[in-house]
Formats: C-alpha cells, sequence, structure tokens
C-alpha cells in the first residue's frame, strides 16, 4: 500500500487534488458570504470534487477502462465518505480544538484547509481501486 503513494500517478493525483483543494478552499470563502460555515464547507466541498473529477479523469486515471457513468458513482461513493470526513474534522478544529488552543485568528480557514487535506490519502486509494480502475 505504501508504495502507491511513491508513484508518479500519486504525485499528479497530487497535483490536481492540490488545484481541487484551492478551488474548494477558495469556493468555501466566496459562498460563506451568503451561506453559514457549515453549509459553505459542504457546498464548497462539492465544487471541489467536480474539478477532481474533471481533473482525475483527463491527468490522473488517463488509462481507465471504466465507464464515464460507473466512474462517476464510484468517485461520489468515495468522495461521501471524504466529505464526511472533512466536514467532521473542519468543524471539530473550528468550534472546539481550536478555541480549547487558544487559537483565535483564521480558525475557520485553519479548520477548513486542514478537513480538506486529510482524506487525501484514503481518497486516492478509493478512486484507484474502484473509480478508476
Amino acid at each position: 500500500m505504501i508504495s502507491s503513494f511513491m508513484s508518479r500517478q500519486f504525485i499528479v493525483f497530487l497535483v490536481t487534488g492540490g488545484t481541487a483543494a484551492a478551488v474548494n478552499f477558495g469556493s468555501r470563502i466566496v459562498y460563506n458570504q451568503w451561506l453559514p460555515f457549515s453549509g459553505a464547507v459542504i457546498l464548497a466541498y462539492l465544487t471541489g470534487m467536480v474539478t477532481a473529477f474533471v481533473l482525475a479523469k483527463m491527468f490522473v486515471f488517463k488509462e481507465s477502462t471504466q465507464s464515464t457513468r460507473r466512474a462517476l458513482l464510484f468517485f461520489t461513493l468515495v468522495n461521501v465518505v471524504a466529505v464526511l470526513q472533512t466536514w467532521l474534522i473542519s468543524m471539530g478544529l473550528a468550534f472546539y480544538l481550536l478555541p480549547a488552543l487558544g487559537v483565535k485568528h483564521f480558525v475557520k480557514e485553519i479548520a477548513h484547509a486542514v478537513g480538506v487535506v486529510v482524506p487525501v490519502f484514503t481518497s486516492y486509494l478509493g478512486h484507484k481501486r474502484w473509480s478508476f480502475k
């Protein structure tokens, strides 16, 4: 399993995923102008997810023989798990851990950034094994 993370494919996944994460993070700030933090995190995650699917299909798993419909189904399932990870971590950090540690500045930004990074590894394995096999 460790060897999966020591490949060119994983590096490209990180670059495309980083791009999608930047879209996720940036769009959360925009959405937060009209929505509460919790809803903005979910909507931003969906925006990043669409970006991630397109980039992964084009650049990471281009040899996949999986149909687009099936790939999208599994991509969505893998991301349902990842969005739960993102949301739980973001909420836990923003409303419990960071305030308990005395962090007062950029609390939501720090919480959301950590929440977005955590599912990178589980998502890669899920997409490699199911979404784009």
